[in-house]
């Protein structure tokens, strides 16, 4: 940054300052946006699959066709932005995204939802690491306690108060509103960032060098490895021959990008940033901060939907507490930033984090909102006192010039291991959920007195029903122990988790301290 009062254009630095914040505050926005769709429409598939006549197996496709796109998107970024300059990619992405949500809340079909939404996910995905290159290339350092945890709150938040926004939009009034509601703030930020943004030049005779080769093997690699892990769980893993087949096509295409990468003269993405050390054990933190940020996001919906016959919106007022103490904790992690080394607090996020999850390995099936109340504080503070430093260590120790790679792979990183997660927690759940259930059938049967004592009082209490009574008591204490044996594997997965993020503590002196902990270090 200029420390000249006056700018050549005849601007005050302070004038430009206040220029670019605004700026990036309407790209933070759009951003927002676009992390926020992921989640948003989670919560209310079933009204989607409803609207659309679609079946159970096509309407998984809704969330799965955008992931597919954006994770491709995102690494992809790098060079585009590069290439077009930040103003007009950004631009490109949100004008995209917001003509894509029209169509979604058009669509008449889940073949049209799909295609939409491919598209939404590959264009809305171009903003998100857009604006983590322009936090630490644009800002001063002085600057940076403000602008990381902004980012931050943004990157956890966003998916975190999706249900929410999405149970009470479907609630009030219908599935159409979760992309009718982009119209607006999407066209207010394509206009402010085509007028305020002024970040830097396109260079297009990078267009001429672009490496198609590069994009299909990265678009077969990364594609296929998402696709492998939402359709796994569910489907038997390799036992499902599209996913086997999507296998082998990743395995394939991975070898391909990673040999294109090493030989291209201009590589489709550039992955020298991992050669520092700070850069790449912050990825693989982002990584696993993204286990934690998407697996809980899925997690307690679940409880709450499958146990606790929760609707929607019910879950969204349940889940609003994470949110909020993500909110609270951001200006306060920011502020800490600048005072104590960043690996401590990091080591107290995962910690935190770590016992909110390990509170839950006690769950019943009676718990709500009140039970789950400091769980979720946890978690909130967790999350943004590790992911408010990993982001500024990680990218803060960058040169400027690779920031812009370096920023698509670190958020790539972070939903990856959301993707990761979540497959890891579904087996898990379905595996443990099968162990628990067999264990308590051995328990409950004719041989066991207790049981059958059980079985007398609830066929008792069904003896208004007459010769139905016995069928209806041992079809309520069958309910009653699938529902036992659940609750069980939900706890074996947050003790699971509880495991991972203790782990990591242990890992963070990996990272090296900053010379200046407002800011990572990096180069102004």
């Amino acid at each position: 940054m200029s420390d000249a009062v006056i700018t050549g254009a005849g601007e005050s630095v302070a004038a430009r300052e206040r220029r670019r914040m605004i700026a990036f505050l309407c790209m933070v926005f759009g951003m927002f946006m676009a992390i926020l769709d992921i989640q948003i429409v989670s919560a209310s598939l079933a009204e989607i699959q409803a609207g659309l006549a679609a079946s159970s197996d096509e309407i998984s496709w809704v969330q799965t066709s955008y992931l597919i796109a954006e994770v491709i998107m995102i690494p992809l970024s790098g060079f585009l932005s590069r290439a077009l300059s930040t103003r007009w990619l950004f631009v490109a992405a949100a004008t995209g995204f917001t003509v894509m949500s029209f169509m979604c809340a058009t669509a008449t079909s889940i073949n049209e939802m799909i295609v939409y939404r491919a598209l939404q996910g590959f264009l809305g995905g171009g903003m998100i690491p857009t604006v983590f290159a322009a936090a630490y290339s644009v800002f001063p350092r002085s600057k940076l306690p403000i602008v990381s945890p902004m980012i931050g709150l943004v990157a956890t938040l966003a998916p975190t108060i999706g249900p929410t926004i999405g149970g009470y939009l479907t609630d009030l009034f219908s599935w159409h509103w979760l992309f009718l509601v982009n119209i607006v703030p999407g066209i207010f930020v394509i206009i402010a960032t085509a007028t305020l943004v002024d970040f830097d030049e396109p260079d297009f005779s990078l267009l001429d060098r672009f490496d198609w080769w590069g994009l299909l093997f990265m678009a077969g690699f990364l594609g296929s490895l998402e696709f492998v892990l939402e359709e796994g769980p569910t489907n038997d893993w390799f036992q499902d021959e599209a996913i086997f087949i999507f296998a082998i096509v990743g395995v394939v295409s991975a070898v391909a990008f990673f040999a294109r990468v090493f030989m291209a003269r201009d590589p489709v993405v550039d992955l020298r940033s991992f050669t520092n050390r700070n850069f790449s054990v912050g990825s693989a933190f982002s990584f696993v901060v993204g286990i934690g940020l998407y697996g809980l996001t899925y997690l307690y919906p679940l409880y709450l939907a499958r146990v606790r016959g929760y609707s929607a919106l019910m879950i969204g007022e349940t889940m609003f507490v994470s949110g909020l103490a993500m909110f609270l904790c951001a200006p306060i992690a920011g502020r800490l930033m600048t005072k104590v080394d960043p690996r401590a607090m990091i080591g107290v996020g995962f910690l935190a984090f770590a016992l909110g999850t390990w509170q839950v390995t006690g769950l019943t099936k009676d718990w709500d909102f009140w039970e789950l109340l400091m769980p979720q504080i946890l978690r909130g503070v967790g999350i943004m006192m590790a992911m408010i430093p990993i982001n500024n260590i990680s990218l803060g120790t960058l040169p400027p010039a690779q920031l812009k790679n370096a920023s698509g792979l670190f958020n790539l990183m972070r939903n990856l291991g959301g993707a990761v997660g979540l497959a890891l927690i579904n087996t898990v759940l379905n595996d443990r959920w099968d162990l628990h259930l067999a264990r308590l059938h051995e328990n409950v049967q004719w041989a066991s007195g207790v049981a059958v004592e059980r079985l007398d009082a609830m066929t008792r209490s069904f003896a208004a029903l007459g010769s139905d009574a016995d069928r209806a008591a041992l079809k309520t204490m069958a309910a009653q122990v699938r529902i036992q044996a659940e609750v069980m594997a939900f706890a074996d997965v947050f003790l699971v988790l509880t495991a991972l993020f203790v782990l990591l503590f242990f890992f963070t002196p990996l990272m090296s301290r900053p010379k200046n902990p407002g800011a990572g270090g990096g180069g102004h």
